[in-house]
């Protein structure tokens, strides 16, 4: 497999490490000696500069004043993302700008996607379900209402829309974005995936906070009434973006694990026992390279699913199966890599003036995000009953 990079992702890897370069990872207090949310607000001053740099447009086209590139790039991004910890929701925003531009409406699109490109606006996505257990679009019913009532397909009325019904819990900064995208389903078992401002009527948030100490949200919607123009109801659309997030998630795994890995190397090169660094002894040595074999896995497993998401070439199995073999290796790659470093750290890993426990904290939150590796090891298994390989 040839996975280089194309010159303009390259590119969008240089600007990004530009901009985390001053971004330091204790800015916010520690999780471990905060009681709630360690911040009411996302880092609106990297947000700016992401903005400024054009990197919330990476994947936008030209004509919503974004630079047109792909989900690898994106992920190529999210990766230097996570090396600082950066606490803002690229990830989040850029996916559903990507799904909405890809399958929305148009008019629409053209209202939003500029000014999301711009960081005017900040869109997130609740793909938890009710319980973080269940599927997402099973959380939340969408049916149609207004005049010219068309069943499951929708009214026929242009002007009429639909209403939605239910819960999705653990949703990134949901209290401080703009839209928060729902997935849903119809009363005929559709997926569709509806846009809903914030502020709208019927939509309460009860406040939530994640194991790294960011804020979520249980977004409640009670008979909360959507345009039709703000329901994307195209076949494919929500399976899609799912496995965009899933991607993004895995990039910000092997970042953070990367990042990781490095400073256990930086610190078991200069720790010394019996005087010699514990680098050079073998039982330590032999952790990390395992580690490192992780990370090599880890980092292929995500560019095949990335290239399959954004190219949509075929393959033996549906892209959903790469998607899923990228998702068990970073779940359990990105838990390992921690773990490790915690240990050859010793107890200087557990001192809170020190970043890891901090970089813990995040791979807790990554690991189980989207589903653990039992779960993606359970849909691959589906996958494979239903396309046999042999």
């Amino acid at each position: 497999m040839d996975f280089t990079f194309t010159e303009e992702q390259q590119a969008a890897v240089e600007a990004a490490r530009a901009v985390f370069s001053d971004v330091a990872p204790d800015r916010a207090p520690s999780p471990a000696l905060t009681r709630g949310a360690v911040a009411e607000d996302i880092d609106r001053r990297l947000w700016h500069e992401l903005a400024r740099t054009d990197l919330l447009g990476l994947t936008l086209s030209p004509d919503h004043g974004g630079a047109g590139l792909d989900p690898i790039a994106l992920c190529l991004v999210l990766r230097e993302s996570a090396r600082v910890l950066a606490r803002v929701p690229l990830l989040e925003s850029c996916a559903v700008a990507t799904a909405l531009q890809r399958y929305g409406d148009r008019t629409l699109a053209a209202e939003l996607l500029p000014r999301a490109g711009r960081g005017e606006l900040i869109l997130t996505i609740g793909a938890n379900g009710r319980t973080g257990h269940d599927p997402a679009e099973l959380a939340v019913s969408a049916k149609p209402y207004g005049d010219g009532d068309g069943g499951d397909d929708g009214p026929d009325d242009g002007g009429s829309g639909w209403v939605l019904d239910g819960v999705q819990t653990a949703v990134p900064w949901a209290q401080v974005a703009d839209w928060i995208a729902v997935p849903a389903h119809t009363t005929g078992g559709r997926q569709v995936l509806a846009l809903v401002p914030r502020t709208r009527d019927g939509v309460t948030l009860a406040d939530q906070v994640s194991t790294n100490g960011e804020r979520l949200a249980e977004v409640r919607l009670e008979a909360v009434r959507v345009e039709a123009r703000e329901l994307i109801a195209a076949a494919g659309c929500w399976d899609w973006l799912r496995s965009l997030l899933t991607t993004g998630t895995c990039a910000l795994a092997l970042g953070l694990g990367e990042r990781v890995l490095a400073m256990t190397a930086d610190y078991t090169g200069k720790r010394e026992q019996f005087g010699f660094p514990v680098a050079t002894f073998q039982a330590v040595a032999i952790q990390a390279a395992d580690r490192y074999i992780d990370l090599r896995a880890m980092e292929a497993t995500l560019w095949q699913a990335a290239w399959r998401i954004s190219t949509g070439s075929g393959g033996p199995l549906p892209a959903a199966g790469d998607v899923a073999v990228a998702k068990i290796w970073a779940s359990d790659g990105v838990r390992r890599v921690v773990q490790t470093a915690q240990h050859l750290h010793g107890g200087f890993g557990a001192d809170t003036d020190y970043p890891l426990h901090r970089y813990h904290a995040w791979a807790k939150q990554i690991e189980l995000s989207l589903g653990p590796a039992a779960a993606h090891e359970e849909a691959l298994g589906d996958l494979l009953a239903a396309h046999p390989l042999g």
